[in-house]
């Protein structure tokens, strides 16, 4: 009883969290955090979150891709509105829980028919998408557009991170498909990680990691 209150009582505060929009009250952002106690984990991303105007987006549906547009969407609104230097900002988008396809690369789309489970289908085809369609902006993306994908996100200085927990899901995947070992599966899935996405604990680490880095908070899917 004492272990489902605790966990109660982190459900409700994180459900407040995700209403409000906004760190809980109380909480001393900025703070600095102790160092690593190993480097399993990749947490050197924290270092790069240095602009004035500071963001996480936290993504844990799919959402067809809600979460990454909404990330750039904001730099694009605070620029067009202020005038903002890039430069000037820094936005981390979290792939989590239902989201992590959006982590995945074209093989891992098309091996597992990942468009036809999540509905996507492509807009000139009308078939379900082969290929992840947030990891980079088709040929004929009108200027406007082009930016509003995973790789020019990053090219722009955005951070993607992606939880650990979820991305266990990917490894099943391939376990049950090619009949790997755990290990096996893991590096076969890691082989599929888009290049640059960085893998933590979980994905409410990587959220509230972000926070403490300074980072308003944003449920972006």
């Amino acid at each position: 009883m004492t272990a489902r209150r605790r966990f109660l009582g982190w459900f409700g505060a994180s459900a407040l969290l995700a209403a409000t929009g906004s760190p809980l009250a109380g909480v001393e952002t900025r703070r600095r955090p102790p160092e690593p106690r190993s480097d399993e984990w990749d947490v050197s991303w924290t270092g790069r979150i240095t602009g004035k105007y500071k963001a996480v987006f936290d993504s844990p549906e799919f959402s067809e891709g809600a979460g990454v547009w909404r990330a750039v969407m904001w730099r694009d609104q605070h620029k067009e509105i202020y005038g903002t230097d890039p430069a000037d900002m820094s936005a981390v988008l979290v792939i989590r829980h239902g989201a992590i396809a959006l982590a995945m690369g074209d093989a891992y789309w098309e091996q597992f028919r990942i468009g036809k489970e999540l509905k996507m289908r492509n807009p000139q085809t009308r078939k379900w998408e082969v290929a992840n369609p947030l990891r980079t902006a088709a040929p004929d993306t009108p200027p406007r557009w082009a930016g509003y994908n995973i790789e020019a996100f990053q090219a722009s200085g955005g951070i993607v991170l992606a939880c650990n927990l979820a991305f266990g899901e990917v490894v099943w995947r391939y376990r049950q498909a090619e009949k790997l070992s755990r290990e096996a599966a893991r590096a076969r899935a890691l082989e599929q990680l888009l290049p640059g996405i960085i893998l933590q604990p979980s994905g409410i680490f990587a959220a509230l990691r972000a926070q403490e880095a300074g980072c308003a908070y944003i449920m972006a899917s």
